[in-house]
């Protein structure tokens, strides 16, 4: 009686009667059962769980990919222009010289210096290759580096006391992303001439970075001032290197 019997359920099972082991089994099958539909509902419960952890994990690497693919795309459109304007001979690239005219002296842009007008088809003056002139600008039709240049000369007589001090050409470019014109070359000179009679040439002239739609124009102190006797003593024009 002292001693501790340890009985397995298939013990009591085999000690029962027949009737007494069917719903011993029946009832173990009830368990087994019951126990798969919990692990079955925890797994269901976790899978929504998991699948935004993992979202969260891969979410940087996809945002670093997207730029990644961002970049890489403005890189081949930027190589693609690079290689057709290589590949274009020098009759084949846009190039423009323009000879002056006489000017319409109404013609400002808002409060900023006078814009002069050009001449664009005959005499010296010609645009090729789809580099075009309208509304006293030129219009550039690719992007890539051009050497922009323009040549103002002013002239008297004038009169003593109204002669101006100094004049001033600004080579001014307009887009469609920026509202305010911007300032590429500028030049101003003194009027150290004595006497009614004078005149003062002044050149501008560099490589500058342009995109597609950008517009270039010239500016004058003093639009009256301006000499368009000759087409050789004003002018302006631009050609991609």
């Amino acid at each position: 009686m002292d001693r501790v019997a340890e009985i397995t359920v298939e013990e009591v099972a085999s000690r029962t009667n027949p009737s007494a082991r069917a719903q011993l089994r029946e009832d173990l099958k009830r368990i087994r059962c019951a126990v798969l539909l919990c692990l079955l509902s925890v797994l269901v419960l976790m899978l929504p769980t998991a699948y935004l952890l993992v979202g969260h994990l891969r979410a940087p690497n996809s945002c670093a990919g997207q730029v990644t693919e961002e970049k890489g795309s403005r890189f081949l459109k930027q190589r693609a222009v690079d290689t057709a304007t290589d590949t274009l001979s020098s009759a084949e690239k846009p190039r423009a010289h323009l000879t002056v005219k006489k000017q319409d002296l109404t013609n400002t842009m808002g409060n900023h210096l006078p814009i002069l007008q050009w001449e664009d088809k005959r005499g010296l003056a010609f645009t090729k290759n789809n580099l075009s002139y309208s509304s006293s600008a030129l219009v550039i039709p690719v992007s890539g580096d051009y050497y922009v240049y323009a040549q103002v000369t002013f002239r008297g007589p004038i009169e003593s006391h109204n002669k101006p001090n100094s004049v001033t050409e600004i080579i001014t470019k307009v887009t469609d992303s920026y509202p305010e014109p911007t300032q590429l070359l500028t030049g101003t000179k003194t009027l150290s001439e004595n006497g009614n009679s004078w005149f003062q040439p002044i050149y501008l002239g560099a490589v500058v970075s342009l995109k597609v739609g950008d517009k270039l124009m010239v500016n004058v102190s003093d639009i009256k001032l301006v000499d368009y006797t000759k087409e050789h003593k004003t002018f302006f024009g631009a050609f991609l290197l």
